[in-house]
C-alpha cells in the first residue's frame, strides 16, 4: 500500500492535479539544423540526410541549465501533447507482478489519429520495456525525452519522492540516455521533465553538464488515477491555448483514461484549427 501512495504522489507531481512548479523565464529558442547533403551524381548513391538538430536554449546566468514552458509568441495554433512514461527505479517487483506501466493502447491510438507527440520517458521504464521504447523511438511521428532515470526528485519537498543527491543527477540524466539508446530509440531529443515538475536554481545548476534544456508545461490534464475520461478532456480542451504545452501519462496502471480522454481531445481540437506538434516543433517556431 505504501509502494502505491508512493507511485501516486510521483504521478500527481508529473502533472495529475496541482500547478507544476515555478518556472524560470526562458530565452527565446535557437534552432540549429543541419546542411541537407547536395547529391553528386560522381559520387554514387545519394547520401541519407541527417536529422535535424533539436533547438536548445541557451543557458541561463551562471551556466543554470534552461526551462522552456510553452511559446508564448504568435497566435498560430499548435499544441505539443506530451506524455509522461513514469516508472521508477525500485518497481521492477511491482512490473514482474503483472502491473503494467505502459500503455500500448495509447500509442497505437496517437499514430491511428496522426498525432505527434513527445514521450518524456524515464530509463528504468525504457529497461521494462525495451521493445516499445525502440518503436517509439523509430516512429517519426515521436520524439523521446528524458524524465530522469530513477523517478527521484530533483528537489524536496517534492509529493514524497525520494531525492537524488545533487551530486548525481547529471549521471541519473545520462543513466537514462544510456537506457534509450541500448534500446535502440533513435529520435531521442535533449530535453528534460523534472519528476514531479520540481526543480530549484541549485537543480538547474547541477544539471548544467548534462547540456539539456528543462520542459514543463502550461496545461495540466489531470489524467493520474483519473476514472472519468471526459472530466480528462475538458480540463485540456478548457487549458489549451496557441502554443500550449499539455501534460499527460503513458503509464496504464495509474493513468486509466488518458487514451479514451485523447480520442475526444484529438478531434475537438482539430476542429477548432489546432495541430499537433513535437516538443521539438513548438520551440523551434
Amino acid at each position: 500500500m505504501a509502494a502505491f501512495v508512493l507511485l501516486g504522489a510521483a504521478l500527481v507531481g508529473c502533472g495529475g492535479g496541482g500547478a507544476p512548479a515555478p518556472v524560470a523565464k526562458a530565452e527565446p529558442p535557437t534552432a540549429s539544423h543541419s546542411p541537407s547533403p547536395r547529391a553528386d551524381a560522381a559520387a554514387g548513391p545519394k547520401p541519407a540526410r541527417k536529422p535535424a538538430t533539436p533547438p536548445t536554449l541557451a543557458p541561463g546566468p551562471g551556466g543554470l541549465t534552461p526551462v522552456y514552458s510553452r511559446r508564448a509568441r504568435g497566435a498560430e495554433k499548435v499544441v505539443a501533447l506530451t506524455f509522461d512514461a513514469d516508472m521508477t527505479a525500485d518497481q521492477g517487483p511491482r512490473a514482474a507482478g503483472g502491473e503494467r506501466f505502459d500503455n500500448p493502447q495509447l500509442i497505437a491510438t496517437l499514430r491511428r489519429l496522426k498525432v505527434d507527440a513527445t514521450v518524456f520517458m524515464t530509463g528504468r521504464w525504457a529497461e521494462e520495456y525495451p521493445d516499445q521504447a525502440k518503436s517509439i523511438g523509430g516512429d517519426p511521428r515521436f520524439e523521446i525525452a528524458n524524465h530522469s532515470y530513477s523517478h527521484y526528485a530533483f528537489a524536496s519537498p517534492c509529493y514524497g519522492l525520494p531525492t537524488v543527491a545533487g551530486p548525481d543527477m547529471t549521471a541519473d540524466v545520462q543513466r537514462a540516455f544510456d537506457a534509450f539508446r541500448d534500446a535502440g530509440a533513435v529520435n531521442v531529443v535533449p530535453y528534460f521533465r523534472f519528476p514531479g515538475g520540481c526543480y530549484d536554481d541549485a537543480a538547474l545548476r547541477a544539471l548544467g553538464p548534462a547540456g539539456v534544456t528543462a520542459v514543463q508545461w502550461d496545461v495540466v490534464s489531470g489524467d493520474a488515477f483519473a476514472k472519468d475520461a471526459d472530466a480528462v478532456a475538458e480540463q485540456v480542451l478548457d487549458g489549451v491555448k496557441p502554443g500550449s504545452l499539455v501534460v499527460m501519462h503513458c503509464t496504464r496502471s495509474a493513468a486509466p483514461v488518458t487514451e479514451r480522454a485523447i480520442r475526444r481531445i484529438v478531434p475537438e481540437l482539430r476542429a477548432r484549427g489546432y495541430r499537433f506538434v513535437k516538443v521539438s516543433e513548438l520551440m523551434s517556431r
